[in-house]
Order: C-alpha cells, then sequence, then structure tokens
C-alpha cells in the first residue's frame, strides 16, 4: 500500500461514521452465539418465564433501535443549523466526532444483541446474555443523554470556533515547529538546474490539494539524483491538464505514479497540512455573522479572539522556505508555503471589510491588531501597521460622526464594554517588506 492509499484510508475512517456501528453488528452477532452457547453449556438460564424475557428483549431492542433514530435525526440537525449558521466548512468536524461514533455503536451493538438473543430464546433465557442486554441498555439511555447535550453545546458559535482553533493550534506546530530563534541559517542559493527545460507532470484529476508526502519526495529525488519542485500550495484547487511537479536535472527516471501518489487531493480542503485552513473557516463564520441575513457582530467578535491567538502563534515560528534537502545536503524538494502577510491579510481582510459598519468589530480588530505589534518580533510588524493603517481608513469612511470615528479607533479586546489601554499607534509612513 503506497502513500496515497493509506493517506485516503486514514481520511475516510476519520470521516466516516458508519465504520463503527457496522464493526458492532459483527461483534454483536458472535457475542450472543457464543455466550448463548456457553450459557447452554454450564446450564445458566434466567428466573423468569419465557414471555417476560421476550418482552423485556423485545422492549430493549425496539427501545434502542429508536436511540439509534433519534441520535441520526440530531446528527442531521445539527449539520443543517452548523451550515446554516456558521459555515459549511464546519460540518466534517460534527462527522469525526468520537463521542458520537462510539454512542452509534453501542446503541447499534445492544439493538444487534437483543434482536439476536430474542429469536434465541425457546423455552428459558440466558442469564448472562439477557442481563447484559438490559444493563447496556440504560448506559445507551444514559450516553444518549450525555450526547444530546455534548452535541448542544457543540453548536455553540464559541465552541465551534474554539474547537476549530485548537486543530488550527495543532497544524500549526506540526508544520511550523522551529520557533523564530531557532531558525535554520538562510539557505543557500538554488543550483543552476534551470540550464535545462524541467520535465513537467500535468494533473492527471481535479481536486485541492490536500496534503503531500515530504519524506516520500525526498527519497524520490534522492535516488534519481534530481530535484522536484512541487508547483500548487497545499490548499490550492487543481484542474485537469494543470502543471503538478516540475522536474528537474535526471528526473526523466523518475515513474509518474510514484509522482502521483505522493500527493493527495480531495473537493474539500483539510487541516492535516493546510494551517491557512484553520483561519478560513474562522474568518468564514465572522462572515456569515455579519451578514445583513444574520447580523451577528458578537459572535464575529469570538472568530476574531480565536484569530488573534492563532496570528500571534504563527508570528512567533519560522515559517520555513518551502526547501528539503537529502541526507547529502543537496536541495531536493521545492514547495509553497503561506507566508506571514498570507496570515495576516486571511485573518483581518475580509473581516474588516464586512465588519465596517460595526464598532464592536473594528475595535476589537484594532485590539488584536496593536497587541501582536506589541508582542511579535519587530520583523513582523510592517503588515500589521498596515492593516492597522487600512482599519483606520474604513472606520473613518463607515462613521462620519466625529465621535463614532473615536469610539471605533479606540481598540478593545471585548469590542465594547472591556477596559483597555490606549496603545499609542505606531508610525503608519513606516514601509517595510513582508518577512
Amino acid at each position: 500500500m503506497n502513500w496515497l492509499q493509506r493517506y485516503r484510508l486514514r481520511l475516510y475512517v476519520r470521516n466516516s461514521l458508519w465504520i463503527l456501528p457496522a464493526l458492532s453488528i459483527v461483534a454483536a452477532l458472535v457475542s450472543v452465539s457464543l455466550l448463548t452457547r456457553y450459557e447452554r453449556a454450564v446450564g445458566s438460564r434466567v428466573q423468569m418465564s419465557v414471555e417476560t424475557a421476550r418482552i423485556i428483549m423485545s422492549t430493549v431492542a425496539a427501545s434502542t433501535f429508536t436511540l439509534v433514530v433519534l441520535l441520526s435525526s440530531a446528527l442531521l440537525l445539527a449539520v443543517q443549523l452548523a451550515s446554516a449558521q456558521l459555515t459549511p466548512r464546519i460540518i466534517a468536524m460534527v462527522y469525526r466526532n468520537r463521542y458520537q461514533k462510539l454512542a452509534f455503536a453501542l446503541f447499534v451493538f445492544i439493538f444487534t444483541f437483543s434482536a439476536s438473543l430474542l429469536v434465541r430464546i425457546e423455552t428459558s433465557a440466558p442469564r448472562i446474555a439477557s442481563y447484559l442486554a438490559a444493563y447496556g441498555f440504560l448506559v445507551a439511555l444514559g450516553l444518549f443523554i450525555f450526547l444530546i447535550d455534548n452535541i448542544g453545546k457543540m453548536l455553540r458559535p464559541s465552541s465551534a470556533v474554539t474547537a476549530v482553533a485548537m486543530m488550527g493550534r495543532t497544524v500549526i506546530k506540526s508544520v511550523y515547529p522551529l520557533l523564530l530563534n531557532q531558525e535554520p541559517g538562510a539557505p543557500g542559493i538554488m543550483r543552476a538546474i534551470r540550464d535545462k527545460e524541467p520535465r513537467t507532470l500535468l494533473s492527471a484529476v481535479d481536486g485541492a490539494i490536500l496534503a503531500f508526502d515530504l519524506k516520500g519526495l525526498v527519497s524520490l529525488a534522492e535516488r534519481c539524483d534530481s530535484l522536484i519542485e512541487l508547483v500548487p500550495e497545499v490548499g490550492q484547487f487543481v484542474a485537469v491538464g494543470d502543471p503538478l511537479f516540475l522536474v528537474y536535472e535526471d528526473g526523466h527516471e523518475l515513474p509518474e505514479t510514484s509522482l502521483r501518489n505522493s500527493v493527495a487531493k480531495g473537493s474539500e480542503r483539510t487541516l492535516e497540512q493546510d494551517p491557512l485552513f484553520a483561519f478560513r473557516i474562522l474568518v468564514d463564520i465572522a462572515a456569515k455573522a455579519l451578514s445583513p441575513a444574520i447580523n451577528d457582530p458578537t459572535t464575529a467578535v469570538l472568530a476574531i479572539d480565536q484569530i488573534h491567538h492563532l496570528l500571534r502563534d504563527v508570528g512567533r515560528r519560522y515559517l520555513g522556505d518551502g526547501r528539503e534537502e537529502g541526507p547529502a545536503g543537496q536541495l531536493r524538494l521545492v514547495y509553497r508555503t503561506p507566508n506571514w502577510e498570507d496570515f495576516v491579510q486571511l485573518g483581518t481582510t475580509e473581516i474588516r471589510q464586512y465588519g465596517r459598519d460595526s464598532i464592536q468589530v473594528q475595535r476589537r480588530l484594532r485590539a488584536m491588531l496593536q497587541d501582536l505589534i506589541k508582542t511579535l518580533p519587530a520583523r513582523r510588524a510592517p503588515v500589521l501597521q498596515k492593516e492597522l493603517a487600512l482599519l483606520r481608513t474604513s472606520s473613518r469612511r463607515a462613521f462620519p460622526d466625529l465621535d463614532d470615528q473615536t469610539l471605533a479607533e479606540a481598540g478593545d479586546l471585548q469590542g465594547i464594554g472591556g477596559s483597555y489601554h490606549e496603545v499609542q499607534e505606531p508610525n503608519q509612513e513606516t514601509s517595510a517588506t513582508n518577512t
């Protein structure tokens, strides 16, 4: 099994809700068969009439099936509400919830176990199996109540943005493990590899780039003593016929199948190697909250809270140069990575535009930018200063009244109502390139 097949299998298992319940059906059938055979061999039987045992097992089976239907309905409702009120890109999180998968598996197990036990009750009912089905239903009922409470809390905007931010922090740490004070030396000048025309490998299927096998590509290039360049960035949509790889030097020996099997594509971006996608989800939640149909700036402020801390985390890290070397120190792989300007623009531009009429959003954005300028290294400041100048221009354009302008141009970590200390804004005439 190659890297692409393993990746697809892992992604499918993570996003699928039916696998554990399907396995629980098999487990229930095997368990009830073995348990009833054992109890018949030792003569274990419950002290009640056969009709009573059948009624109890029938009730357990019917009630457990009802729990399965109710949980399915609750999940479908959760998906609809999350898509309508937050963003469709958060739906995958609903299906990845481990509690839901375990609950479905337990419900299906108890239903299959009790139904299978029901058909095995003849002249007597097995004692252990009957108790297992009855008390298992009580456990399932308690888990159902817990899960309904969990789903309700999961749909709150604060819980949703917090969950996205937590996943964002994880992927940021995995993609950018080094802090700024741990960054390696400046990369060497790229070797003169463009004397010859590179071999171009085109994309054979449509889809967004989900992830790529970094170690595998470096190993391929090392074996053929070549240099591989991955043209699209992770998260970028690639159509059939678009350049996927550029291979330099002796790259004609590299098999196309191995190269294509080193890149995973899909219909929707994932967070595994795409730290920008966490910002995209949070910005989409804020943008929908600021739409005239919903008009909920407080939810937008909740999203800005998480964007604020994600930007601080990114700003303190070495963002890499998109180059990987082989064991001998030769450059083997070149790929594109988002820079600091990409993160800042994605995290602020659309919210600033859609929230231009909201004093609450303007104040929270200003407090975020001022705090980042104050706490991050100086090399991160120019882009933040530019965004702060754009925010000032936007607020003055949106609020003709001088008092509203003064209110909008005061930073507030709560949007409106939070205590704050006025921060001296940096000189807006400063200009510098992004690092």
